[in-house]
């Protein structure tokens, strides 16, 4: 389905951030936002990786939240595994287009890829992760400004496109029961779910 272009999608958890005085939205795994106004981006990461991507030119920006499937190298950028983290990117940056940013001006700011799932998979699914994001990225010579991945700790990010500013808090005396839970069912989706087909790039 295609979207109007002055519609940002795909996170339905808008709010109103009291903290920051501004509108939010929340992104869970599997979903993105894209946004040309002043907003928040908040996203909790375990073994998931998010990309904040933005054209500082024209403040338009958006953040994405998702793991690869197992079973493929995230080296390998025709893999079922990657083609699937490829659609996640594509879908982001596109979306960015649609609202008029300019693709050769993107630049990147990427985060996630702990090791929280240790003993749930035969992979570290974080590190696959985090050197997809990164592979990806310079694949298609999308500067990378900063990075904050791998390690054994969640993290909550937020990202104000507008100006590309971005906080992020480890989440190291909380417990990542409800993270774990929330990204083994996110895993457990993907393992069933036909891998994403042809993308359009542009």
């Amino acid at each position: 389905m295609s979207l109007p272009a002055y519609e940002e999608v795909l996170a339905p958890n808008k709010y109103y951030d009291r903290t920051f005085d501004m509108e939010a939205a929340k992104l869970l795994p599997g979903e993105y936002y894209a946004t040309g106004r002043d907003m928040l981006l908040v996203t909790v990461l375990g073994s998931c990786v998010a990309a904040c991507i933005r054209d500082p030119q024209t403040g338009i920006g958006g953040m994405n939240h998702f793991m690869l499937p197992e079973g493929g190298d995230p080296h390998d950028l025709m893999s079922a595994t990657a083609r699937y983290g490829g659609y996640a990117m594509e879908v982001l940056i596109n979306q960015l287009v649609k609202l008029g940013a300019n693709r050769s001006r993107l630049e990147a700011k990427v985060f996630g890829g702990a090791a929280v799932l240790r003993g749930f998979t035969t992979v570290n699914v974080g590190e696959a992760n985090s050197d997809f994001v990164l592979d990806y990225l310079a694949q298609e010579r999308i500067r990378v400004l900063s990075e904050d991945l791998r390690g054994i700790h969640p993290r909550k990010v937020y990202f104000f496109p507008a100006t590309g500013r971005v906080m992020v808090k480890k989440l190291k005396g909380v417990h990542n029961d409800t993270i774990v839970a929330r990204e083994r069912e996110y895993n457990h989706r993907l393992s069933r779910a036909p891998i994403a087909g042809e993308v359009e790039l542009f």
